[in-house]
């Protein structure tokens, strides 16, 4: 499961409004140079924003985008829906779905476990807000992933061309 570049960046943008809380303004170009991030991309990304009533944005030389509330009041979930929708990990927990659509449905023995993991999701992103983010920063990154993300192993295919092999199996890697 992966969450899209519009979601990403999208949040990356609204980590940068939050920072800049405040302070008046900042552009949109100001972003995309902080974070790295396409300015074209970043104007497709604030109209539905603008439109979640999220963040609001002022012409002119000194103008540029500026968080309508608190960063504190604005969780990661509002954020994502907006530019992505509901957050469903399968179709018949998506918004909309129809009960019944599914033949397979009266005899899923999966749905159960989606359905956990759809409101898991929900509950970390909607307790989640973008002054969480900024206070927590990325020193604390760290410490919250799973040992195997934190240090992840070489993909198989560096650990074969260092060894001057194709890829194929591999054998496990014993620390």
């Amino acid at each position: 499961m992966r969450i899209s570049s519009r979601a990403h960046y999208g949040l990356r943008m609204m980590t940068e409004l939050a920072k800049h809380h405040g302070r008046g303004p900042l552009s949109l170009t100001a972003i995309a140079r902080t974070e790295h991030l396409p300015l074209a991309y970043l104007e497709q990304l604030v109209a539905p924003l603008r439109r979640g009533g999220l963040v609001e944005g002022t012409r002119g030389l000194h103008g540029g985008y500026r968080l309508t509330r608190e960063p504190a009041s604005v969780t990661v979930l509002a954020v994502v829906e907006l530019l992505e929708g509901p957050v469903a990990p399968v179709e018949c927990l998506a918004e909309g779905y129809e009960a019944g659509a599914c033949v397979r449905e009266p005899a899923c023995l999966s749905r159960g476990l989606w359905g956990r993991l759809q409101s898991a999701v929900n509950g970390v992103l909607g307790g989640t807000t973008l002054d969480d983010l900024v206070r927590e920063g990325p020193a604390s990154l760290a410490s919250q992933l799973p040992v195997a993300a934190a240090h992840p192993l070489p993909r198989v295919a560096d650990r074969t061309v260092a060894a001057g092999r194709l890829p194929g199996p591999v054998a496990p890697v014993r620390a």
